[in-house]
C-alpha cells in the first residue's frame, strides 16, 4: 500500500520561502505523477502544482514563478520549494501519488504571517 508523509510546513513571515517534501513507499515512485494540493478549511482542495513521471511540471496561476515542484527517484520523494510566500498561501498542503489509483498524505500545516 503506497504511503505518502508530508514535513516542512511551519510559520514563516511573508516573503519568505519554505521547502516542502513528501516521502512516498509502498509501490514504484517513478511510475507516478505527483501532486501538491493546498486546502484551507471549508474550502475545496484546490490544485498547487503537479509534476509527472517524466519530470513535466505544471503549476496553478496563483503559484507560477514563486513554487518549483521537483523530484528525487533515488530518494522517492517530491519537494515543493515555495518562495516570496504570501498570507493567502496559508493552508495545509497534501501530497498526492496518481497512477492507476491515486493515494493522499495527511498533510502539513503551512501559515504565512503578515
Amino acid at each position: 500500500q503506497v504511503q505518502l508523509v508530508e514535513s516542512g510546513g511551519g510559520l514563516v513571515q511573508s516573503g519568505g520561502s519554505l521547502t516542502l517534501s513528501c516521502v512516498f513507499s509502498g509501490g514504484r515512485f517513478s511510475l507516478y505523477s505527483m501532486a501538491w494540493y493546498r486546502q484551507a478549511a471549508g474550502n475545496r482542495r484546490e490544485l498547487v502544482a503537479r509534476i509527472t513521471s517524466r519530470g513535466n511540471a505544471d503549476y496553478a496561476d496563483s503559484v507560477k514563478g514563486r513554487f518549483t515542484i521537483s523530484r528525487d527517484n533515488a530518494q522517492n520523494t517530491v519537494y515543493l520549494q515555495m518562495n516570496s510566500l504570501k498570507p493567502e498561501d496559508t493552508d495545509v498542503y497534501y501530497c498526492k501519488a496518481e497512477f492507476v489509483n491515486f493515494y493522499w498524505g495527511k498533510g502539513t500545516l503551512v501559515t504565512v504571517s503578515s
